[in-house]
C-alpha cells in the first residue's frame, strides 16, 4: 500500500463535514497526533518518477495505489508503470448503485485490481454489516476484486462504531465468495479479527498504517501459527511513514523464516489475483 501527495490539509478537504474538533484542523494527515514525522516526498514535481525510485532503492517490485476518475496521479501512475503500481478503487457506499457502476469501469477501464472502503469515513457513516453496503459487496464478488476494508478505531477523530470488527462476520456469512482484507490494524479487537479468520477462510488481514515495532503481538504471534496465509504486508507512505523506516524496522518482527514469503509477497499475490 502506498499512496499519493496531496496539498497541506488536503485531508481535511475531502473529511471537513466529519472533522468537529480544533486540534484536528491544524493536523496536516487525519491522524496525525500518532504520525509525528511524516515522510517528505522531497518537493518532486514529478512524484511518480519519485515513488518508483523509493520502489527500486526499497526493492519493492509492485505498490497498490489508490485510483478514482479525475484523480491525476493514480491513473497517471497506472499508465506510466503498468508493471509496477496497480490501482485500487475507493468507494462510497452512500453513492449506491452509481459507485457500484464506477467500480465496473475502473476495473474495466483502469484496470484496477481491488476495491476499498473507509467505513468511518464515509458521511453519512455506513457500518461494515449495513445492508447499505450489500450492492458494494456484490459488485466486488461479481468482478472477483478483493475489498479493502478499514477495521477498528480510526486514525482520524471520527466515530468507530461503523469499523467494529464483530461486523465482518455476518458480512462473511452472507457473502462467502467475496474476498475481505483488513486494514488499519482492528484495534482494539485484534483477537476477534484472528478467531474470524479462522472461522472464515475468505478473511485477510494486512498490516497497512503501522511501522512494524508496533505490529499487534496478537498478529505476529497468529502467522507462526496457523495464520502465514493470512496476514499480508502493507505500507503507508506517504500517508504516514516513510519506506525508510518501514524497511528497517523490518527485520526486526520476530516472523519465522517460513512465514516471510508469504507475508512479503505470497499473500498479496494470492489476495490480488496475480499469481
Amino acid at each position: 500500500m502506498v499512496g499519493v501527495p496531496s496539498a497541506a490539509g488536503g485531508w481535511l478537504a475531502q473529511y471537513e463535514s466529519l472533522v468537529r474538533d480544533a486540534g484536528s484542523r491544524e493536523l496536516a494527515h487525519g491522524g496525525g497526533y500518532m504520525f509525528k514525522d511524516l515522510p517528505q516526498t522531497d518537493g518532486e514535481a514529478d512524484y511518480l518518477s519519485f515513488l518508483i525510485g523509493e520502489m527500486d532503492r526499497w526493492n519493492i517490485e509492485r505498490a497498490l495505489v489508490p485510483v478514482a476518475f479525475g484523480d491525476e496521479w493514480g491513473r497517471a501512475g497506472l499508465a506510466r508503470y503498468p508493471g509496477r503500481l496497480m490501482g485500487s478503487y475507493l468507494v462510497d457506499p452512500n453513492g449506491g448503485g452509481a459507485s457500484c457502476a464506477s467500480l465496473r469501469r475502473a476495473v474495466a477501464d483502469l484496470g484496477c485490481v481491488a476495491a476499498a472502503c473507509f467505513p468511518s469515513g464515509t458521511d453519512p457513516q455506513v457500518s461494515i454489516s449495513d445492508p447499505q453496503m450489500y450492492p458494494l459487496f456484490a459488485a466486488c464478488a461479481e468482478l472477483q476484486v478483493p475489498l479493502f476494508l478499514n477495521v477498528g478505531v480510526p486514525g482520524p477523530r471520527f466515530p468507530l462504531q461503523t469499523q467494529h470488527v464483530e461486523h465482518l462476520d455476518q458480512v462473511c456469512f452472507d457473502f462467502p465468495e467475496l474476498t475481505i482484507v483488513m486494514r488499519h490494524g482492528a484495534e482494539p479487537w485484534e483477537e476477534l479479527a484472528i478467531a474470524l479468520m479462522r472461522k472464515w477462510p475468505n478473511l485477510y488481514y494486512s498490516t497497512s498504517a503501522f511501522a512494524p515495532r508496533h505490529y499487534p503481538r496478537a498478529l505476529i504471534d497468529y502467522a507462526n501459527a496457523d495464520g502465514a496465509e493470512k496476514v499480508a504486508y502493507a505500507g503507508y507512505f506517504p500517508s504516514g511513514l516513510s519506506l525508510e523506516r518501514i524497511m528497517n524496522e523490518l527485520p526486526g518482527v520476530p516472523l519465522r523464516a517460513d512465514v516471510w514469503p508469504q507475508f512479503l509477497r505470497g499473500n498479496a499475490e494470492r489476495i490480488l489475483g496475480l499469481g
